[in-house]
């Protein structure tokens, strides 16, 4: 049995409907029920396998179920929030929670770490633990990352297999229902589709062109490849970097979304919002060499291999991953 947190969710959604196919039947999956926007995230998968989040720890605390492994992907994840209160309890509390539970039942624990804790990245991209708590995050939902990450570390008795992985920008089918916190790619489909056109934020540092602001975009199809590999590699504990290595510029990303649907170049500039502007990064691009080291060596899609995919068999057609 795998429990699956976050599991009616973008990333969560996906990972249960992979392993599902791959012919792991036996899961738990845990999230809010109440939200209809998700359904169809999870239209294939049982009905009768999903619990409340709610109702997971005391489930697991019981004994009632004792998974071999677990995956918490459940999260607040609006970066644009400062109710400090909420994060604390759904990101920071809840998962320390389901952390001692895999301490006592000596369960592996795959977690959902973020690139955003390393803020404006003062201090690179690379996985150091000798400076991890020097990092300073941008926002509340970063800061509540980076807290459970140093908690981990901290911890005398962890489970036989604990990762943290630090997911830099995901994309990809199944986000539908994310609105503002939807991947620019999405955010470019819709709104070429609505008006032919997309605008992307300024840049507002000289050093930058408009449109060059830089990221470390990753298809979920290698996100999924990747913690399938360390199910499959309990040996393996730590936290990890889940990019592909290669940053690439928004205005690559428009480009090649335009180049997919068939749509000419139409590309202008907007102010960046002014709550997210102090915040914003403007590069990140993931050291995946602690990846390479534990053992992964697939490749992962490039940006225009991964937009192509999403573009054309799932944005284009409505479909679902």
């Amino acid at each position: 049995m795998i429990v699956i947190t976050g599991a009616r969710g973008f990333i969560g959604s996906c990972v249960a409907n992979y392993l599902y196919r791959k012919g792991n039947k036996n899961l738990i999956l845990v999230d809010e029920l109440n939200r209809a926007d998700k359904n169809s995230n999870v239209s294939d998968l049982p009905e009768d396998i999903f619990i409340p989040r709610e109702k997971l720890v005391q489930l697991l605390r019981s004994g009632f179920i004792i998974p071999r492994s677990i995956i918490h992907l459940g999260a607040r994840t609006d970066t644009t929030s400062t109710d400090k209160g909420i994060f604390d309890r759904l990101n920071l509390e809840y998962s320390k929670a389901l952390w001692n539970i895999a301490v006592k039942y000596d369960i592996p624990f795959i977690y959902a770490s973020s690139a955003a804790t390393y803020g404006l990245g003062e201090h690179g991209y690379t996985v150091d633990l000798s400076i991890i708590d020097q990092l300073s995050p941008l926002n509340e939902y970063a800061r509540s990352k980076q807290y459970f990450d140093l908690w981990a570390l901290s911890q005398n008795n962890k489970p036989s297999q604990w990762v943290g992985l630090k997911f830099f920008n995901i994309y990809g089918p199944n986000e539908y229902h994310k609105g503002r916190m939807a991947s620019v790619i999405f955010h470019t489909f819709d709104q070429v589709s609505s008006t032919g056109g997309m605008k992307l934020f300024k840049s507002h540092r000289e050093d930058i062109s408009n449109g060059h602001q830089s990221r470390d975009f990753v298809y979920i199809k290698d996100l999924l490849d990747v913690i399938f590999f360390f199910i499959n590699n309990p040996q393996h504990s730590g936290i990890f970097n889940l990019g592909t290595g290669e940053a690439r510029t928004f205005l690559d990303l428009a480009k090649n979304t335009m180049l997919n649907m068939g749509i000419d170049e139409n590309i202008s500039f907007i102010d960046t919002p002014m709550d997210i502007r102090d915040k914003y990064q403007y590069f990140t691009e993931a050291d995946i060499s602690g990846l390479r080291k534990a053992g992964y060596r697939k490749d992962f899609h490039t940006l225009e291999e991964g937009i192509n995919d999403y573009v054309k068999n799932y944005l284009s057609v409505n479909k679902y991953y």
